[in-house]
């Protein structure tokens, strides 16, 4: 029998569709010619070749994120710090200058701090709370200013507004990390925003089973260059998380209501006991940017929580033992409570001077809220704060 090279079968076609994305886990794509190729590369039509350069499943996930946050041509990575890293290493070069808030997530923090530097940008660390301390950081050479909405794990709020019209009036690139906020609290890009970073791990997926990023500029030459350096870096996310992730975000407005509902009184309760010395959370009139928080945010919060008790380490230790029904994990926006301990995970790579000056202390939680019945949550860390009280 004479041998045959198999060809890739067509699609099926019909009257039908499917009603849900199909997977497309295929590695490299099939061109016509040489000259089609050309085509493709060159954008006078539209197809895929190769996995790391795009796939089905991303462009789905980018077009419906970008809906979300108002905007066009965002970039699918394979995790939020990869949407990070496609920015401050994508859009900078030897010479720039840096500045962030000093309140940013750990790993973003390491990347301004360690990893910039190696690579001869300046970095500036500053209060984003405070527009003048941000244009006190600023130099000739500046480039950007990387802030988050609401800080990870301190839940600051930024000066958004102020810093926006400074970089507006200097020429410098606005990036803004909207993960604990989402597009369902606030959508930087209305606010001033160049650039809007999403850990599409978190929230927007929020089933802690796909990990990826997204990152979009609004000129879309930034978009290609990001673009360019995601794929030469194979900062690739994964069409099977994508697809996950689409599934989340179909029910993401309703889980953020809920879970952000059921923070807010978790935050009043934990408020209201003796053993907690502080409560972080956007709505509460305590909270050292109140009347920031409800103009910006317009009476929104989000789904996390932060707070500090008694005791140091030996308490905490206590306290995430006893509260047994929550998940002490390093992670958040999941469909069920998480306890987080900045200290021992996101943050542990700061020294203790350093924790202290950002508030994060031995005796630090962060709470990402799920699902739960609320009086069972609350029963739970009730629990908890009975056996940290005893040590």
């Amino acid at each position: 029998m004479k041998p045959t090279l198999q060809r890739p079968v067509a699609p099926i076609t019909g009257v039908s569709t499917p009603v849900v994305t199909p997977i497309q886990p295929s590695v490299v794509y099939a061109s016509q010619s040489p000259t089609a190729l050309d085509a493709q590369y060159e954008g006078r039509t539209q197809g895929y070749t190769y996995a790391r350069e795009g796939h089905p499943n991303a462009t789905v996930l980018a077009q419906r994120i970008d809906a979300l946050e108002g905007m066009q041509g965002g970039i699918v990575t394979g995790s939020g710090m990869s949407a990070v890293a496609a920015v401050l290493l994508g859009l900078t070069q030897t010479g720039d200058h840096v500045v962030g808030g000093n309140q940013l997530y750990g790993r973003s923090l390491r990347l301004m701090a360690e990893d910039l530097p190696r690579l001869g940008v300046e970095t500036s660390l500053c209060d984003a709370t405070d527009a003048s301390e941000v244009a006190k950081a600023l130099k000739p050479n500046t480039k950007m200013v990387l802030i988050e909405v609401v800080s990870n794990p301190t839940i600051r709020i930024a000066d958004l507004t102020g810093i926006a019209e400074l970089c507006r009036e200097k020429g410098v690139l606005l990036v803004v990390d909207s993960t604990f906020t989402t597009p369902r609290a606030i959508r930087p890009v209305d606010h001033g925003a160049d650039i809007v970073i999403q850990s599409v791990t978190k929230l927007l997926a929020g089933h802690s089973d796909a990990t990826l990023g997204w990152v979009a500029a609004t000129d879309p030459a930034l978009n290609e260059r990001m673009r360019v350096f995601a794929v030469t870096m194979g900062l690739t996310a994964s069409p099977f998380d994508c697809w996950l992730a689409e599934r989340g975000l179909a029910t993401f407005d309703l889980r953020f209501d809920r879970t952000q509902a059921t923070a807010q009184r978790l935050a009043d309760w934990l408020g209201a006991q003796k053993s907690v010395t502080k409560v972080l959370y956007p709505t509460r009139p305590d909270h050292p940017e109140a009347s920031r928080a409800q103009s910006l945010l317009q009476g929104q919060g989000c789904n996390m929580v932060s707070f500090e008790i008694e005791g140091g380490r030996a308490a905490a230790d206590a306290f995430a033992q006893a509260a047994s029904g929550i998940a002490f994990a390093p992670t958040l926006g999941d469909v069920g409570t998480t306890l987080s301990h900045p200290a021992s995970s996101s943050h542990r790579a700061l020294t203790p001077e350093g924790r202290a000056a950002m508030g994060v202390s031995e005796g630090f939680f962060r709470v990402s809220v799920g699902l739960e019945d609320p009086d069972a949550l609350i029963a739970c860390f009730n629990d908890g704060l009975t056996a940290s009280q005893g040590m």
